[in-house]
């Protein structure tokens, strides 16, 4: 870990920027944890609530991102950053007014305008990086910035659930909230030591038209844009949801549960491009033949976590959080390197628009995958689905319901998850056979990384 010690005492821009991901992601796994455990009992379990409450989500990256990464490649990358942090702050504090079934639309609504400027803010993040990292130095930082996510997904996982179930919902809404504030005081500390780093672009140049130009005169990046989306067929999110709170419950509601399997995905996340680095040169030659081996690891960890899920009881829990952390791995090394490859081979004045539409097919393929894992949930747990329990419900008739149920919601959830990792072998085929071409078309500028 010296690398990226180093990295941070040597350049404190990037600190700052590091800094600010480290309190607003530790903040955003508090609010997910407990948004997820409000729309569960609210819903009583419904996947389809769930899922949409992950479509609040994943939608307006989708919808607004390809313009969001134009704004980006016009104004002033910093003020973007600070502006998007402060105004989440009031919009977080808004889901504390969410407080019955009657106000599920307002959780929503809050979090379409959470992720608007979401959408807003990860390019704007990925596009500033270059200006205050040198690019020898991408590599380290993208896996610092990849592992970080991670870390805060294993520990605010873990800690929004105890935080919540200890001392209430409420409480880790407005923990979300003052993260964002104290995000956006690290980046406004940040120096632009270079801005001539930073093309700006105006009129037609700076148009979304002319970024899919681009894209379409450079197959080999357009290419990588499928890396992410690719790597999302089949988002865990609800399956994982729907087995704390129904299947494997720990603490009133599964928030303890919900905490320990997001905490899994974490750490494989961690480890994936951790363990990577020591066979990755930072060549673009060699983070692509890597991208393979993050697509085969996932594969296997869908096959592990559905096969555990089949399982009851405490046996069940190893091969569960092995499939998740072995899933995770795969995905993190390829959001990393996809990432690094974007940076180091793409223009300044065309990265916004550019890591918009990356996130976009993410978002879009993630979109489809939650929306559909919801309705076959509910589908085929329609007759056997936990109902919708009042506060005088005796604990009793709720253990009772749920050791009569669980073993069902356990079975489909394996089958489901078995499923979902053989379509994750069409990004992984895919890559197979573009590989190759990509490597024949090599742009100049690439081959000689």
């Amino acid at each position: 870990m010296r690398p990226y010690a180093n990295l941070l005492r040597e350049n404190p821009n990037f600190a700052r920027l590091w800094s600010a991901q480290v309190v607003s992601l530790l903040g955003d796994w508090f609010n997910t944890i407990a948004l997820s455990i409000l729309i569960a009992q609210y819903t009583g379990g419904s996947g389809l609530a769930i899922s949409l409450f992950l479509m609040a989500r994943f939608l307006p990256p989708l919808i607004f991102g390809p313009f969001a990464g134009v704004l980006v490649d016009r104004f002033d990358r910093k003020r973007i950053l600070i502006y998007c942090n402060a105004l989440r702050v009031f919009v977080v504090l808004g889901f504390l007014l969410a407080t019955g079934p009657e106000m599920l639309w307002l959780i929503y609504l809050l979090t379409v305008i959470q992720f608007v400027l979401s959408a807003l803010f990860e390019p704007g993040q990925s596009a500033i990086m270059p200006a205050i990292v040198k690019r020898e130095g991408l590599v380290l930082a993208n896996t610092l910035t990849s592992i970080t996510w991670s870390a805060m997904l294993a520990v605010g996982a873990i800690i929004g659930g105890g935080v919540a179930a200890v001392f209430g919902i409420q409480t880790a809404i407005v923990v979300d909230a003052l993260t964002f504030a104290l995000a956006a005081y690290f980046i406004s500390r940040i120096e632009i030591e270079n801005p001539a780093r930073i093309e700006k672009v105006s009129g037609e140049s700076g148009s979304l038209l002319e970024g899919l130009r681009y894209l379409r005169n450079n197959p080999g990046i357009a290419a990588v844009m499928t890396v992410k989306g690719g790597g999302s067929i089949g988002n865990p999110d609800t399956i994982i949801t729907v087995y704390a709170t129904q299947v494997f419950i720990l603490g009133s509601s599964g928030q303890l549960s919900l905490g320990i399997l997001y905490s899994a995905f974490g750490v494989g996340a961690i480890l994936g491009p951790l363990v990577m680095n020591y066979v990755n040169d930072g060549s673009i030659v060699r983070m692509r033949d890597l991208i393979l081996g993050g697509f085969v690891l996932a594969f296997l960890g869908w096959l592990l976590l559905g096969a555990g899920m089949g399982i009851l009881g405490l046996m069940a829990l190893p091969l569960v959080i092995s499939g998740i952390a072995i899933r995770a791995a795969g995905g993190s090394i390829n959001w990393t390197y996809s990432s690094v490859i974007i940076q180091k081979t793409v223009p300044d004045r065309y990265l916004g628009r550019v890591f918009s539409l990356d996130m976009a097919f993410f978002q879009l393929v993630t979109v489809l995958s939650t929306v559909l894992h919801g309705w076959i949930i509910d589908v085929v747990n329609a007759g056997i689905r936990i109902p919708l329990l009042d506060g005088q419900s005796s604990p009793v008739i709720t253990e009772y319901v749920g050791l009569v149920t669980a073993p069902a919601i356990a079975h489909n959830l394996s089958v489901i998850t078995l499923w979902t990792g053989v379509v994750s072998l069409i990004p992984l085929f895919f890559w197979i056979a573009v590989l190759p071409r990509i490597k024949r078309r090599e742009l100049a500028p690439v081959a000689a990384d």
